[in-house]
């Protein structure tokens, strides 16, 4: 324990001594600080003085200056900071003690006049002074903020009260999530649902699951990798549009653009098909821009994007083509995809089909090239296992992902509604496995037998949240749009 730790335990045991609990009570609050700003801060100290507004306002003291018998402070709550301005002959000896013996940190109420200063700053002159909460931790140091560029990740409340940006891009982090809601409740007539977390087989996506046990029904249970599956039943079972914004699982590895659990946004509505969704889709990334821009103009590292226009569309072979000369419209051997893997230095598994090739193909060559938001469709069968066949080319189904700025921003396709099909990909899958993959999918018994009773032609989407919440907030990193991102485990606690 340090010496301003020491010294603050003390200040806390003199304000029991006092009769002050440190720790105090209900304190009830009648204004805040932003809101106060943009309604009085347009008028003069006079004007301010004949109107005289009281209010009662609490936060936490972020600076504090003055000395004898009057002093100043900046007061932070969850709209902003305000200053207070108290004097000792107006609130008392005993009250204005409590406030000068407060330290940095330390939660206070007010509850006094809106006065502007002789420099024309709006403040609150108290007229009473509660104590609410003891800081027994000093603040960082407002020059140098949190110097290790983790400590923000691991203790998000310190990032939360020093920087104000993070603390801004968590509020609208709120605000798009509640956009993409409105669009979907509101312009489209869709119905927000909840399903389980724990599956009895993981499924709805390719990628290793993390697993877990329950131990009244014996048995182990996977975290969901995707939402996909439970909602597609409530299609079966007639409920026709459906989403949930849920936390999914993917025991995978960590960097800028992925955390072991993440948000996403998965939709399904009966009857439409893949180009239905990309209207959907462009609709949601409008509604979801306009909290950070009036024009759909945002900038993401230094690059513009325009998401008020028509999104482009372009078949994946087509965008290979074009990129590379290289075309796999004609229809070749999986000898011959990887031979021109080969050529082209593309590393692919033994186990490899020619769909995994192109796909791989445009992983390299492609994808970090786009720039402007681009719908690419036509996904080869071979990655697509719960995406409807395309009726002119069979190779390719009815799926289409959302690229920007070479990132991929969503998932959809044409679902497959087809059991017969449906088993045959799953079978697929399970060999995939065997051969070494290991984020194929199994087999889903009852997802099946669903199918069986018969789901419309439906259109589904995926879009993860956090990736559109950087986009939006000019987030380099996913743990910035995350209040709490999975962390190693730090050797000292301290």
């Amino acid at each position: 324990m340090n010496d301003q730790m020491r010294v603050r335990r003390e200040k806390m045991n003199e304000l029991r001594e006092a009769g002050i609990d440190p720790f105090g009570h209900r304190f009830k609050v009648t204004a805040l600080a932003q809101p106060l700003t943009d309604e009085y801060d347009q008028y003069s100290k006079v004007e301010l003085e004949d109107k005289n507004i009281q209010v009662s306002i609490a936060g936490r003291i972020v600076a504090k200056r003055g000395s004898g018998k009057v002093g100043f402070a900046d007061i932070l709550d969850r709209t902003g900071r305000i200053q207070v301005y108290v004097r000792k002959d107006v609130v008392g000896d005993d009250q204005y003690q409590i406030f000068k013996r407060a330290d940095i940190g330390d939660f206070l109420g007010f509850t006094g006049k809106l006065i502007k200063t002789d420099m024309g700053q709006l403040t609150v002159k108290p007229s009473n002074v509660t104590f609410l909460s003891k800081a027994l931790r000093p603040l960082p140091d407002k020059y140098h903020g949190l110097q290790n560029k983790e400590q923000k990740y691991r203790q998000r409340y310190l990032d939360l009260i020093s920087n104000r940006e993070s603390f801004d891009r968590f509020q609208k982090r709120t605000q798009i999530i509640k956009a993409v809601r409105n669009y979907l409740d509101i312009e489209l007539d869709f119905t927000e649902v909840e399903t389980p977390v724990l599956h009895q087989s993981a499924g709805g996506a390719s990628a290793r699951p993390f697993i877990t046990h329950h131990n009244a029904l014996d048995i182990d249970l996977y975290l969901r990798i995707a939402l996909e599956l439970h909602l597609k039943r409530l299609i079966v079972g007639g409920m026709g549009r459906v989403y949930e914004i849920g936390r999914v699982f993917r025991n995978e590895g960590m960097d800028k653009e992925h955390n072991p659990e993440f948000t996403e946004l998965e939709s399904y509505a009966a009857y439409f098909d893949f180009h239905d969704v990309m209207d959907e889709t462009e609709g949601i990334f409008r509604s979801a821009a306009k909290v950070v821009s009036d024009n759909g103009q945002i900038e993401y590292q230094g690059q513009k994007v325009d998401l008020d226009h028509s999104f482009k569309r372009i078949h994946m072979v087509d965008a290979i083509k074009e990129v590379t000369g290289v075309d796999f419209w004609p229809k070749m051997t999986d000898a011959e995809a990887k031979q021109l893997a080969d050529e082209h230095h593309v590393q692919y598994e033994a186990y490899w089909k020619v769909g995994h090739i192109i796909n791989a193909f445009f992983e390299t060559f492609v994808q970090p090239t786009i720039t402007d938001p681009t719908f690419v469709y036509g996904h080869p069968i071979e990655i697509s296992p719960l995406a409807k066949k395309n009726a002119e080319d069979p190779r390719f189904t009815d799926r289409f992902e959302l690229y920007i700025l070479g990132n991929e921003y969503a998932n959809a396709f044409s679902e497959l509604n087809d059991p017969i099909d449906q088993r045959e990909r799953f079978e697929a899958q399970v060999k995939e496995r065997e051969n070494g993959n290991d984020e194929a999918q199994g087999i889903d018994e009852d997802y099946v037998k669903a199918l069986e009773y018969g789901m419309p032609p439906t259109g589904g989407l995926g879009i993860g949240i956090d990736r559109l919440v950087m986009l939006l907030t000019d987030a380099p990193s996913i743990r910035d749009v995350l209040l709490f991102p999975t962390m190693r485990p730090e050797e000292d606690p301290e």
